[in-house]
């Protein structure tokens, strides 16, 4: 009996342990994106001076009659502005388009369109399905070097760490123009995204799709579907 109560406590002593240490790594991991790239995230005013390659606007949810949730409005209307404001020559609107009933971009590059924006200075990629994904191919893809990332800046942290880790010289400018309903929850799986992305970057997997490289220099047409319609 006493052996089996020493075995009992010994597994809850190596279970309580794992979880300290586990619990201390997502708290270091966090910290240390969070600091590291605090940095880089600027005003409008203070990215309008950097002569950036592009504009990277982040995908978020588009609802089923095709308008921009209000995240990614948000996100749309920083970008748009960033733009107006000289901060780079393109905007990369990148999200998920990887089913036939569900495109994320090009609703947004209709919002950059109806803003003023010609349609060749708006390219889209199609297979953002993930932040790691949409940065990933933002250097491989579009070739861009400089970026500027637009969303909302509990997501910025994780995003400027991915591309800093891909060599990129990456800046933030949030979209918080608003509070959001669910953003406890939010700022909560971010912390887990953070810690999996962190682990991620470690060994650069490849993205679901690569494919030929589109120089963000060109014309953005280059990047719509046979069935846009950005004249």
């Amino acid at each position: 009996m006493k052996t089996k109560q020493r075995t009992v406590r010994l597994v809850i002593c190596v279970l309580l342990a794992l979880g300290i240490l586990g619990v201390s790594a997502v708290t270091v991991i966090n910290s240390v994106v969070k600091l590291t790239t605090k940095p880089q995230i600027l005003t409008s005013q203070e990215a309008a001076t950097l002569d950036a390659d592009c504009i990277l606007v982040l995908g978020c949810y588009v609802m089923d009659n095709g308008n921009p949730s209000a995240m990614l409005h948000d996100r749309l209307q920083r970008g748009v502005e960033l733009y107006e404001l000289g901060a780079a020559p393109k905007l990369l609107m990148s999200g998920d388009h990887g089913r036939q009933n569900y495109d994320e971009v090009d609703a947004m590059k209709q919002f950059a369109v109806d803003a003023g924006i010609a349609s060749e200075d708006v390219f889209m990629d199609h297979a953002g399905f993930s932040t790691y994904e949409s940065i990933y191919r933002a250097k491989e893809i579009f070739q861009a070097k400089r970026i500027i990332i637009v969303s909302q800046e509990y997501h910025l942290y994780r995003a400027i760490y991915i591309a800093e880790r891909f060599g990129l010289e990456a800046y933030g400018v949030n979209a918080d123009y608003r509070s959001y309903i669910g953003q406890t929850s939010r700022d909560i799986r971010e912390i887990l995204a953070r810690v999996k992305d962190f682990t991620i970057c470690i060994f650069k997997p490849e993205p679901t799709f690569l494919g030929e490289a589109i120089p963000i220099f060109g014309d953005g047409n280059l990047t719509n579907d046979a069935s846009s319609d950005f004249s």
